[in-house]
């Protein structure tokens, strides 16, 4: 009984343990490719700023009943050049929900702080928080050295075929990415979590006059139950950002 025990134990630490990096496949490599050029190319490769606007709804996940909506939600990013952690905050962002003059919630991110309406958040919370939410933008660096491709079976999304693609980053954290095998957009994004499997629908999707796609309806859920969804109605890429969107709040 022992030995059973010690064997489920060592089976279940390989499947918590971040996946060992092997050679990327090549048609996973294209699918990302793919993905890039119809997104905008090298603008939504490499942005500097990212300005979005909209609202959004927030759920109970007990009860399924709205818990909050935000008649003005608002996220500001700047991005990180060579980013190789998949779920770890990078670059700065700022992100505000309004219901009227009443703020929900407010999170910020400096760089190397951050905080909420309520003050400082310990680092310890912090870095969890981030786990829980961070993971999109590692397909921008998925492309780079370091990084491993492999194709995943396909699926519908839906209604649309959907090619999907594992990414792993340097460290070996997985992100599992979906695409549109019609237009290349990517339409899903998947992860564990701490919080529990994290997975993004976005859909919806416009394409800027610079060429950049943004997706304008954004679907978040843990463990398959819909947390929030967002509604972008507003887009500016690259746009002059005041570094005191970012600045924390005094102590």
């Amino acid at each position: 009984m022992r030995r059973i025990i010690t064997v489920a134990i060592a089976v279940l630490g390989l499947v918590a343990s971040p996946l060992q990096a092997q050679p990327s496949d090549p048609a996973a490599r294209v699918v990302v490719e793919r993905a890039v050029a119809a997104h905008g190319g090298d603008l939504w490769l490499e942005p500097e700023t990212l300005e979005l606007a909209g609202t959004a709804t927030f759920y109970d996940p007990a009860t399924g009943a709205v818990r909050s909506e935000a008649e003005d939600y608002r996220m500001w990013r700047t991005f990180e050049e060579g980013r190789t952690a998949a779920h770890e905050a990078s670059g700065k962002v700022r992100i505000i929900a309004k219901a009227g003059d009443r703020v929900i919630f407010e999170v910020g991110y400096d760089g190397e702080t951050t905080w909420t309406e309520r003050g400082i958040m310990p680092r310890a919370e912090a870095d969890a928080y981030w786990a829980n939410n961070f993971g999109f933008g590692i397909i921008r660096s998925a492309l780079e050295d370091g990084f491993a491709l492999h194709t995943a079976p396909p699926r519908d999304i839906g209604g649309r075929r959907t090619n999907m693609v594992r990414i792993l980053d340097p460290n070996g954290m997985q992100t599992l990415f979906g695409f549109d095998a019609e237009s290349g957009f990517v339409t899903y994004m998947a992860f564990n979590a701490p919080r529990g499997f994290h997975e993004r629908l976005y859909g919806d999707f416009v394409r800027l006059a610079n060429g950049w796609v943004q997706a304008r309806r954004v679907t978040l859920m843990y463990d398959g139950v819909i947390a929030n969804s967002v509604f972008w109605s507003q887009t500016r890429v690259n746009g002059a950002l005041d570094p005191a969107l970012f600045k924390p709040p005094a102590p």
